[in-house]
């Protein structure tokens, strides 16, 4: 509490302090656009080049901001940051930004132009000098316009090669980073359940106990894939993404494809539970089979062959072994 108290209110900033905070905000929003350029540079060179281009547009925001109060108030600049302002705009961590792909970065670049422009608007409001109000309603123009000049970069740089290129890596990542663990998650998941589950469904015939069984067995399994997918590559070299969302991919796909077919035994009638687990079984198979087709490549019927046929096989013998 005494640190919201020592924050000061926007409105009760003068004029000075409102060019110091002017200058900080330039200086931390072209730092986060290096950033960004940086972790893009590898993988997509061309939208680097365009953050870069952007960084380097907020340097000269700053810059002229610091002309200014160097002409109205001297060279000493009082040290203001969005942080010492009561309900001024933040930015997120670095540590939340750092991994977030180009479309999501893209949209956060958007929203600074948008925070900086409303600032801009509010301080040329509070202003009396003219050259400062001039200045302030100029960058506020300037941030409005940023849409402009990030199109204008966009073209630039990105060509429609280069443009391609990364749609392709970005696709990859995608692929690599969500769509493999947890198409592998999904297929542990719906397959390796299968014996438990059909086997004290007909051994028992009682669906409450089938359905424990097969949440135990879903969760479980869902776990252990999650960790195991997490611990097994920090993508450093194999470049395929955060461990965390690997695993995160990896667990819950595995849970979801063992309580597909656990879920209909909280049905009472066990035929009629052990039939709608039956077909969600095959539509379980048949979507993995879909997946590897569409993301993997994996000649469809191939796919349905090595799928569905051992699923089959897998259901075969939990029903055998839970009739014997």
């Amino acid at each position: 509490m005494r640190f919201n108290l020592a924050r000061k209110r926007f409105r009760d900033l003068d004029e000075q302090e409102i060019l110091a905070l002017a200058i900080s905000s330039e200086e931390d929003d072209a730092q986060i656009y290096r950033g960004y350029a940086e972790s893009l540079r590898a993988d997509f060179p061309a939208s680097a080049a365009v953050f870069d281009g952007m960084a380097a547009e907020e340097d000269t925001h700053r810059q002229r901001l610091i002309d200014l109060h160097r002409a109205r108030f001297g060279a000493v600049i009082p040290l203001i940051r969005r942080e010492h302002v009561s309900g001024f705009y933040a930015r997120r961590p670095v540590w939340l930004t750092r991994n977030l792909g180009l479309d999501p970065i893209r949209a956060e670049a958007a929203a600074m132009e948008r925070d900086a422009e409303r600032f801009y608007l509010a301080a040329a409001a509070r202003t009396q000098d003219a050259d400062t109000r001039k200045l302030l309603g100029d960058l506020a123009a300037a941030e409005a316009g940023h849409q402009t000049t990030a199109e204008d970069l966009h073209d630039q740089h990105l060509t429609e090669g280069a443009r391609n290129t990364e749609e392709d890596v970005e696709r990859r990542q995608f692929i690599l980073t969500w769509v493999q663990p947890g198409l592998a998650g999904l297929m542990d998941g719906s397959v390796s359940t299968l014996a438990p589950i059909f086997a004290t469904a007909f051994a028992t015939q009682d669906t409450w106990t089938t359905f424990l069984v097969g949440l135990a067995a879903s969760i479980g399994a869902g776990i252990s894939m999650g960790f195991t997918e997490a611990a097994s590559d920090d993508g450093a070299l194999s470049g395929r993404g955060s461990p965390v969302k690997r695993g995160v991919a990896s667990g819950v796909m595995t849970t979801v494809g063992g309580l597909g077919h656990a879920l209909p035994y909280l049905i009472t009638d066990f035929w009629t539970a052990t039939t709608i687990a039956i077909i969600v079984v095959f539509v379980e198979l048949w979507a993995i089979a879909w997946i590897q087709n569409k993301y993997m490549e994996t000649p469809f019927f191939r796919a349905a062959l090595q799928v569905v046929f051992g699923g089959a096989l897998v259901l075969a013998a939990g029903v055998l072994i839970g009739s014997g």
